[in-house]
């Protein structure tokens, strides 16, 4: 005689961020991060800010880590220091334009007296470009020759800028990794809150 009733076939456990496995949007961020420094040419401009800060609203609203554990190895530091290094990179980029153009953020001391000299090289090239032709439009050649001395001090400040946003989004991914460490193991150690 033949079992004609229906068979139950357990589902398998979904996974969860907190089930171990930190949540995989950590990688779509840090690669949106990481293209968004391979294409940025030249001057930093105010558009990277946006993408900065709205890569880091995604990290924050999205991102949850795996349960606390001291185990060094464990799932959950490694997705805390993907966490960490993330945001430290989308913090970078969206400082970097402000820390290009304001000196008092970003003292960086020298390179603005020689990125202004870069600036002034630039503007006598486009003079002498022009050679005898110069003398014709005094206007024309003035703005000529600011708009290409601002071009000039711009990348320059912006080459530099990228040389140190490293350190800046290293410092941020210190930070946030270690109040983030600090804050999940208290909520560890305090256990469940009961309702």
């Amino acid at each position: 005689m033949s079992d004609s009733s229906p068979r139950v076939i357990p589902r398998p456990a979904s996974v969860v961020a907190g089930d171990d496995v930190p949540a995989p949007g950590v990688i779509g961020i840090g690669l949106a991060a990481v293209l968004t420094f391979a294409f940025a040419q030249g001057s930093w401009q105010w558009f990277a800010t946006f993408i900065g800060v709205t890569l880091l609203a995604v990290m924050v609203a999205f991102q949850r880590r795996a349960q606390w554990t001291p185990d060094i190895r464990s799932a959950y530091v490694r997705g805390l220091v993907a966490y960490a290094l993330v945001v430290g990179l989308c913090v970078a980029i969206a400082l970097a334009p402000l820390l290009q153009r304001r000196a008092w953020l970003f003292p960086m001391p020298g390179t603005r007296s020689e990125c202004g000299l870069m600036g002034r090289y630039e503007a006598l090239q486009v003079r002498s470009a022009l050679g005898n032709l110069a003398g014709s439009d005094g206007a024309a050649l003035a703005f000529a020759q600011e708009v290409q001395a601002r071009k000039a001090v711009a990348e320059c400040l912006a080459a530099t800028t990228t040389l140190w946003l490293p350190l800046y989004g290293l410092g941020a991914a210190l930070l946030v990794g270690a109040a983030a460490y600090f804050r999940d193991r208290a909520r560890a150690q305090a256990g469940p809150v009961g309702y």
